[in-house]
């Protein structure tokens, strides 16, 4: 392991600039299409599979199924238990991680070149042939139980559930991939596996891979990794409505801070306004110190240590959101500078200074997330998912170039709707107007 922790920090100084990046656009004979950045210099490879769907796919009164099988995916597969599948990916210095989020899975692999071959059949049985064994549905139940107890006690769970039940009500939008208690307690064997036929399957996936691997060796690779997969599995989610209108809702919990969730309606990452929505919010919430939320709650009234906000373009909902936490009896200011500062954009705009260091701020973050092949991978699944082309890559810092201060002024009377800003708090908050109060 030690050897493998050398070789990932060696892989990181070797690996070209991101403005040399070449991706090559693969199709298989067994009808797979993948992205593939090739770097011989070092004998390593990452691979990245995204499956589209993800929890959002649970059926109902299932919730957490999807989380509870990826969870399991590592623990035993074909003729090996678990601790004989974790034995053979140490003797093989493989990683493998298997997550669930909402809108899709996330299966993704790093090994040795020499130890290709051997590394990618232990990946397959994985997928194609996972145990699901009582003891380890057990094991990992108990884990995510745990998980979910916990979060039940942290005020920033406790609000993002809150938010999201409120905003979406039934769809899975609206309750946490973990499940509840209660769902992950009676999920059965039977509906794990119904949960890796329905999420797991040949049409819903997207691969990128970075490293020592050619292109014709790659399609091998996935044809035989993915080939014996189903073809089809559950239908897609219905678009999630969303419920909640302009005001404040209080969640009470005992501590000595009250944590906010706020936010409206969003944008569609393939709205033609979309990049000029994202350098507008590193003006507004998204770019740090340098951020009007961050300079007008935090430096000049101190009434957080943080304040941020982000856009949230989920497959079937758009989202602006942001979070900010303070103390019980200064929340309500924290909440009401928000709210100038939501209307104060709207109405009046950035300034070109302002414009310029988003810019900075955007174009100089970009090329460090290109950082070793790990993260190159899951950049080129990611741009795949997004409906992005491959020039993407080096077109981006343009296009954040190309937005002008008109386009911002325009995005922010579209996007900024301070009448409708929600604000979900948990804590014991002093001074806000709530209604019947």
């Amino acid at each position: 392991m030690k050897f493998v922790a050398t070789l990932l920090t060696s892989l990181l100084l070797a690996f070209p600039a991101w403005a040399e990046i070449d991706i090559q656009e693969i199709a298989t004979p067994g009808g797979f299409d993948a992205w593939l950045v090739e770097e011989q210099d070092i004998p390593f490879v990452a691979l990245e599979l995204r499956f589209k769907g993800g929890a959002s796919l649970d059926r109902d009164g299932k919730r957490g199924a999807t989380n509870l099988m990826m969870a399991l995916l590592e623990e035993g597969a074909g003729e090996m238990d678990a601790r004989a599948f974790t034995e053979r990916t140490e003797e093989l210095a493989a990683r493998f991680s298997y997550n669930a989020y909402d809108d899709a899975v996330s299966v993704s692999a790093k090994f040795l070149t020499e130890n290709r071959d051997e590394a990618v059949a232990l990946l397959r049985e994985t997928l194609v042939n996972p145990r699901f064994d009582d003891d380890a549905i057990e094991r990992v139940r108990a884990q995510v139980e745990s998980s979910i107890r916990s979060d039940l006690k942290d005020p920033n769970s406790i609000v993002s559930a809150a938010f999201d039940a409120a905003a979406f009500g039934d769809h899975p939008y609206g309750s946490s991939a973990d499940g509840t208690l209660d769902s992950v307690a009676g999920l059965t064997r039977d509906d794990l596996t119904a949960a890796h036929k329905g999420v797991i399957r040949r049409d819903n996936v997207f691969i990128g891979a970075a490293g020592d691997i050619s292109a014709e060796e790659l399609s091998t690779l996935i044809d035989d990794l993915l080939g014996d997969l189903p073809e089809t599995g559950w239908d897609m989610p219905a678009r999630a409505d969303y419920a909640l209108e302009g005001g404040i809702n209080v969640v009470p919990f005992e501590t000595p801070q009250s944590v906010a969730l706020f936010g409206h309606e969003g944008i569609e990452r393939d709205d033609p306004d979309f990049f000029a929505a994202y350098v507008m919010n590193v003006i507004l919430g998204g770019g740090g110190f340098e951020s009007r939320l961050m300079d007008e709650v935090r430096e000049k009234r101190g009434l957080t240590y943080g304040v941020y906000s982000y856009l949230v373009p989920k497959d079937y909902a758009a989202l602006y959101l942001g979070r900010v936490a303070s103390a019980n009896n200064r929340i309500a200011e924290a909440i009401s500078v928000i709210r100038d500062e939501w209307a104060k954009l709207a109405e009046d705009g950035a300034t070109q200074e302002e414009l310029d260091q988003a810019k900075t701020y955007l174009t100089g973050a970009y090329p460090l997330r290109f950082d070793g092949n790990g993260p190159i991978a899951d950049i080129l699944v990611g741009m795949q998912m997004d409906g992005l082309p491959t020039e993407y890559v080096v077109n981006r810092n343009a296009k954040v170039e190309a937005v002008t201060l008109e386009d911002v002024q325009r995005v922010a009377k579209r996007l900024l709707r301070p009448e409708d800003l929600h604000f979900t708090v948990v804590g014991q908050p002093e001074g806000l107007d709530l209604p019947g109060q």
